[in-house]
């Protein structure tokens, strides 16, 4: 149990299921999120229950009584709006962005066809198939990144430099997720900027010695160098943090959220995806962006809960 006072509309909240896990390939990854959510739960004194999501999730969340669920499953299931629908159902409110914004945000194509439309800067992108002509696609992006539409964590994406290895890695893609992209490849610096509703935390610029900031940067390799605040100007840091927020507001996120993106080497943002439903394990970017601030992790998810508590929900 805690000492400290939580307000009425958090404890109002009632009887909270974290649901983590699930069957995406990001699942380890989701029960470390979910844990360390759990856990801070317990030590903020709230009823809580943790909940590995499976087909029986409905009847889980039944027998469990809940009355509030944080989602903490990342990738399919979790982020798409499949889940977020099942709750609407159940007549269950639930952390996070909704059906429709999380099922963009998930879609990376979708999302950075919007971007585009509303003149956001974003990387010049195709989506690939079996019959694409490889030769004029690598033509056309020059180095390119590609990755499952739909994917999340770095899995099954590469860099490729000719139309060879562009077939060979959209067959790799492929077998992690499909539909598969490609994206002109940004070569410069990379940050995360999390959202909170009308909150933007401090940008965490991430730098590895890997070729890019892949699934063993983010998650193994001991070396990655994640620096908040990062080295720029008030100015451009101010405009990094309105284009993310722009980009998660026009989105339709709610909650909380992480906007990737890529700065070129003539200083220009680039919008890579938002991440509707982010990794919160004690090493995690949001954590560590709000630590900055002198927010504990449990600090962090009292402002989680006390945002979902008291914003108007669709």
């Amino acid at each position: 149990m805690t000492g400290r006072q939580l307000s009425d509309s958090i404890t109002g909240l009632g009887r909270i299921a974290v649901l983590m896990g699930g069957d995406s390939p990001e699942r380890e990854i989701s029960l470390l999120s979910g844990n360390a959510a759990w856990n801070s739960l317990q030590r903020l004194g709230l009823p809580a229950t943790a909940i590995d999501a499976g087909r029986d999730v409905a009847e889980r969340l039944a027998d469990e009584q809940a009355e509030f669920v944080i989602v903490m499953l990342h990738g399919r299931g979790g982020e798409d709006g499949s889940i977020q629908g099942l709750l609407e159902i159940l007549g269950l409110p639930y952390s996070g962005s909704g059906v429709l914004a999380s099922a963009l945000a998930m879609d990376k194509i979708k999302s950075k066809l919007i971007w585009k439309q509303l003149g956001y800067a974003t990387a010049d992108f195709i989506e690939l198939k079996a019959d694409t002509d490889w030769d004029a696609t690598i033509s056309r992006l020059g180095s390119a990144v590609v990755k499952p539409v739909s994917g999340g964590s770095s899995l099954g994406v590469d860099i490729v430099h000719s139309a060879a290895e562009l077939e060979r890695q959209y067959s790799a893609a492929a077998a992690f997720d499909s539909p598969v992209m490609a994206e002109t490849y940004v070569k410069g610096r990379e940050f995360s900027v999390g959202v909170l509703q009308d909150e933007t935390l401090p940008a965490v610029e991430l730098r590895t010695r890997r070729k890019f900031f892949d699934y063993r940067a983010k998650y193994e390799d001991q070396e990655t160098e994640y620096i908040c605040p990062p080295d720029l100007t008030e100015e451009k840091h101010q405009e990094l943090l309105t284009l993310a927020h722009d980009a998660y507001r026009v989105l339709g996120c709610r909650g909380l959220a992480r906007v990737d993106l890529m700065q070129d080497r003539d200083g220009k943002f680039f919008l890579l995806e938002v991440n509707t439903v982010p990794g919160m394990t004690g090493h995690s970017i949001i954590p560590m962006a709000a630590s900055r601030l002198g927010r504990s992790y449990d600090d962090l998810m009292e402002q989680i809960l006390t945002c979902e508590a008291e914003a108007p929900r669709p």
